[in-house]
C-alpha cells in the first residue's frame, strides 16, 4: 500500500469517525470488548450460589473460587486493554514518528496474542470445572446460564483476539515493506559539500564575474604527488 505507514497515512489528517469504526481491527476490538463485559458481568452477578442450608456463597464452577476469580479478573483486565487500544487506534494516524508507530503495532501483536492464549486457558479451565461441578452443590441450577455464557464467550474471545494479532501483523508488514520509507533516499556523504564528497571544479569566473585566469581543478589520481610542485602564472 503506497503512502501508508503501518496501516495509516501521513500524520496530520483530521480524525474521521466513520472510517475509524469501519476498520476491521476496530470492529474486532469492539466485539472483544463486548465479550469481556459478558464474561466478567455474568460471573460477577450470577457466578456465586449456595445451598439452602448454607450462608456462604461458592463459585458455581465446582465451588472453585479460582475459576470465578479467573473469569472476573481476566475479563476486567481485557476490558481495560480493549479500551486502551481503541484509544490508541484513534490516535494512531496522528503519530508522526515511524519508530513510535512500529512500537505501537508490535505491542498490539504481542498483547493480542497474549490475550488469545489467556482466553484459551480460561475456556479450558472453566469448561473443566463446570463439567466437574456436582449437582448437589447447586440443586436449583442457579447461574447455569451465566456459566455457559462465560464459557461460550471465552471460546469466541480466542478467535477475536487472534484476529486482532493477525491484523496487527499485517499492519506491521505494510510498514516494513512500504516503499514510502525506502525510496528517494540520498546518502548525505554523497551530497555536494559533504565530507568525503567529490569537489566540483572551480574557475575564476565564479568570483562574482571578475575576470581571472587562475583556475583550480582537483588533481586526478595520475600525476598526483609526483614529487614536484608546479606554480601557475597569474
Amino acid at each position: 500500500m503506497e503512502g501508508m505507514a503501518y496501516g495509516a497515512g501521513k500524520a496530520g489528517g483530521a480524525f474521521d469517525p466513520l472510517t475509524f469504526f469501519r476498520q476491521p481491527y476496530t470492529i474486532l476490538r469492539m466485539v472483544s470488548w463486548l465479550f469481556t463485559i459478558v464474561i466478567f458481568g455474568s460471573i460477577a452477578n450470577e457466578g456465586y450460589v449456595n445451598r439452602p442450608e448454607e450462608l456462604e456463597e461458592h463459585c458455581i464452577f465446582n465451588r472453585n473460587q479460582n475459576a470465578c476469580n479467573y473469569a472476573v479478573t481476566m475479563g476486567t483486565l481485557a476490558f481495560l486493554c480493549c479500551a486502551a487500544f481503541l484509544v490508541l487506534d484513534a490516535y494512531f494516524p496522528q503519530i508522526s514518528s515511524v519508530k513510535d508507530r512500529k512500537k505501537a503495532v508490535l505491542a498490539d501483536i504481542g498483547v493480542s496474542a497474549f490475550w488469545s492464549f489467556m482466553w484459551f486457558v480460561g475456556f479450558c479451565f472453566l469448561t473443566n470445572q463446570w463439567q466437574a461441578a456436582k449437582r448437589q452443590d447447586n440443586p436449583l441450577q442457579e447461574g447455569a446460564d451465566a456459566a455457559r455464557a462465560a464459557i461460550t464467550f471465552s471460546f469466541f474471545s480466542i478467535f477475536t483476539w487472534a484476529g486482532q494479532a493477525f491484523l496487527a501483523y499485517q499492519r506491521y508488514k505494510i510498514g516494513a515493506d512500504s516503499a514510502l520509507f525506502s525510496q528517494d533516499y540520498a546518502d548525505p556523504s554523497q551530497e555536494p559539500g559533504a565530507a568525503g564528497a567529490p569537489y566540483s571544479s572551480y574557475t575564476g569566473s565564479d568570483l562574482g564575474g571578475q575576470d581571472s585566469t587562475g583556475s583550480y581543478q582537483q588533481p586526478g589520481s595520475e600525476g598526483a604527488f609526483d614529487g614536484g610542485y608546479h606554480s601557475q602564472d597569474y
